[in-house]
Order: structure tokens, then C-alpha cells, then sequence
């Protein structure tokens, strides 16, 4: 598919706002990104944890099954049908011994194995059940974190995650041992683009739980890593004082070793965000469900080993703290929607905190920085195929 024309300014730090809002322009990323050569995570082994045990997803509108076999082996399949497309599970998650798909009771292991299919002596010739399993993507995964990718030309993940790889074991409790305690999922009226371009400059301008709970933050780091614009936040916070706004102060301890050293964010290309604030482990498995509208599904966690007194701690703060409704991001929903808004004004978004170039892309930023966003777009403007103005 062509790309779109698009104007793009020869400044780095300027995003044409046509980008977000454009419905063309939305087709050729799902050919390009979402159904291209990228990996894009979307589970965590310990969501399914027992054998049976499966949850289904969505990415970009292609449905997915990710099933821990009778083998104790999590898969991922397509949730469709290897005789004629059908979905097979409806449910956001439970525990079956084996799929049966509705239409034609084709019935199918958790291994993804045809294991039982009627009238099966009026079949075409040559037919044999073992050329028909549930059809799978290329996955690979990274301390328990599944991946899939579309593309059979996609580098190894090894690869794809480059100088990441540090931060996004540490944010998983260090080892990737992680137990469910549950989701908060959501839709925002915006672009995908618009979800992701999230930034380090408005956190403490916009949220005001960190004024009121006189939460500083310090001299923290965003890095990139490999070309494809991965951020990785490494951020320092004072120990927050509460000035006496919380009934329940627990919702503010850290039980961690070092509180400067109390919040790890990292944003892989395209959706995918993960934070550990606190105590709080959360992933964020995020999907365009069109070209104005993205879902959320922010899962928390505890760690394995975790006693009953620190589950309880990370279940209150994690259901308090961050998601749709948490205190320090509850604004970031209205915000998603009015960038949206905004965006079907003609015109550029243009980036300036941190910018110390306009025509080289750096690596490195400071903790409340927004340019650290730009070597994502330059990325993204690479594989759109948007051409620069000339200067």
C-alpha cells in the first residue's frame, strides 16, 4: 500500500497533526506496523498460570488465544478457526480442557491440536486432522513477557529490545516471576499515536496528586534504545510527604529498598507501556481499535514470592495509583481525548522541552524532558515512508 501524502516539516521536533486524525494514513499503519516486521507484547505467562488456563486478545483487530497447554507450554493461536474462520473463544479468560468452536464442533486441545471434528467421513480426500491446528503467530518472549510479530522478517527480540532489556527486567520484579491480581481496562476517543506520545514534561504539571501529596520528582533519565524509538524511564521521586490528603497513607509507602529510585517506565514501539511506580507493577497492553479509538488493558501484578501482608500492599496501590482512574493519572484520559480533539486543527504539534536540535536526533534526556518522544516519530515517519520538506 502507498503511503499518504503528508507534509512533514524539515524541523525533528514537528509532528504534522494530520497524522493522527487521518483514516488513510490509519491503513497503511496496521500493513506496515501492526501487521509488519515489529513485536508487539501482549500477555504475561502468569495470567494464565495453570494448565487450561487462557485469555484472548485483540491486536489491531486480528483476534488472538493465549492458552498454557496440558503441557505446562503457553501458545499464542489465532482465534480462528482452521476450518472456516470462526471465533472460537468469546470469554475474556478461563480454564477449559480443550476449544470447540460453535459453528461446526471442530474440537481442538489446548496444545492447538484438531483433536475431534463430526461427519468427518464425508470430508474431501486426503483430509487428516493433524494439518488442521489452530494456526499460530512467530512468538518469543522475555522473562515471561510474550511477544508476537506478524512478519517473518522481523529481527530476533534479543535484538528488538536492544539496551531495554535492563530496565524491563527490573520494572518486572527483577526475574519476571509475576502472579495476576487483576485488570482495569478502558477505551479513549484518540489515536493510538495520540495514547502513545505520552511525555516526561507533563507529569508534574498535570497531575495534581503529586501537589498534593507534595510528591518531587529529581534527576531521573529517559533513554532511547535501538533505532526503533524505545524510551526507557528511569526516575528519581523524593519520599512523598501525603501533607495529610490521605485517609489510608499506605497508598503512598514504598516498600522497595531505595524510594529514589521508586518509579521505571518503559514505551516500546508501538503501544506497549510498562511501570513499576512504588510498589506497582503494571503492563500496559494497548491496541488501535480504529483510527480514533485505542483500548487499554492495564494488568497489575505482585511478585511470586510475595507474603499475604505485600499482596494486599500492591493490590491497594495498584487499583489507587495508576490506570484510568488512579490518583496521579485519572487526568490523562480527558487529556488523550482533547489532543484528539485538538488535532483535527490544521498545523503541526511541535515538541520543544529538551530539544537541542532541530535537525539531530539524540538518545539521551532528562527525566521531565518531552523530546525524548522525537526519536520515536523520526521511526515512525522511516517506515511511513514521509518524506521531509526541504529546508
Amino acid at each position: 500500500m502507498d503511503s499518504p501524502s503528508i507534509e512533514w516539516s524539515e524541523h525533528i521536533n514537528e509532528v504534522p497533526k494530520e497524522v493522527f486524525v487521518r483514516e488513510d494514513v490509519y491503513q497503511v499503519e496496521l500493513e506496515r506496523i501492526f501487521y509488519g516486521p515489529q513485536w508487539h507484547p501482549i500477555a504475561h505467562e502468569s495470567e494464565v498460570p495453570n494448565k487450561g488456563d487462557y485469555k484472548t486478545a485483540n491486536l489491531a483487530g486480528v483476534p488472538l488465544l493465549i492458552a498454557r497447554g496440558q503441557d505446562d507450554v503457553v501458545r499464542v493461536f489465532y482465534n480462528s478457526c482452521s476450518h472456516r474462520g470462526n471465533q472460537v473463544e468469546t470469554a475474556p479468560m478461563g480454564n477449559k480442557k480443550e476449544f470447540e468452536c460453535p459453528y461446526h464442533r471442530w474440537l481442538f486441545s489446548t496444545e492447538g491440536k484438531l483433536i475431534g471434528c463430526s461427519n468427518e467421513r464425508e470430508f474431501s480426500p486426503g483430509f487428516d486432522r493433524k494439518d488442521y491446528p489452530l494456526a499460530q503467530p512467530r512468538t518469543a518472549s522475555f522473562h515471561g513477557l510474550i511477544f508476537i510479530t506478524m512478519s517473518p522478517e522481523t529481527e530476533e527480540l534479543d535484538e528488538f529490545l536492544g539496551d531495554l532489556k535492563k530496565t524491563l527486567r527490573e520494572l518486572m520484579a527483577g526475574d519476571g516471576r509475576l502472579k495476576l491480581l487483576g485488570y482495569q481496562k478502558v477505551r479513549y476517543d484518540t489515536n493510538w499515536k495520540g495514547y502513545t506520545d505520552n511525555d516526561g514534561y507533563h507529569a508534574p504539571l498535570l497531575h495534581q496528586a503529586f501537589k498534593m501529596l507534595n510528591w518531587q520528582g529529581g534527576k531521573g533519565r529517559q533513554f532511547v534504545t535501538t533505532k526503533r524509538g524505545h524510551v526507557g524511564f528511569e526516575s528519581e521521586l523524593s519520599v512523598a510527604s501525603g501533607n495529610g490528603a490521605l485517609q489510608d497513607p499506605s497508598l503512598i509507602e514504598f516498600k522497595g529498598q531505595d524510594p529514589s529510585v521508586g518509579s521505571r517506565v518503559i514505551s516500546i514501539f508501538p503501544t506497549f507501556v510498562a511501570t513499576k511506580h512504588l510498589d506497582v507493577i503494571n503492563l500496559r497492553f494497548a491496541t488501535p481499535i480504529s483510527h480514533n479509538v485505542t483500548e487499554v488493558h492495564y494488568a497489575y501484578f505482585a511478585h511470586a514470592d510475595d507474603d499475604e501482608e505485600m499482596l494486599k500492599h500492591r493490590l491497594r496501590q495498584s487499583s489507587n495509583l495508576l490506570g484510568p482512574c488512579g490518583l496521579i493519572s485519572m487526568e490523562d484520559a480527558s487529556i488523550f481525548h482533547r489532543i484528539h480533539i485538538g488535532n483535527h486543527a490544521p498545523g503541526a504539534a511541535i515538541f520543544q522541552k529538551g530539544v537541542k536540535s532541530l535537525s539531530v536526533v539524540g538518545s539521551e534526556f532528562l527525566q521531565n524532558d518531552e523530546a525524548a518522544n522525537i526519536p520515536r516519530w523520526e521511526y515512525y515517519r522511516d517506515i511511513m515512508d514521509f518524506e521531509r520538506s526541504a529546508a
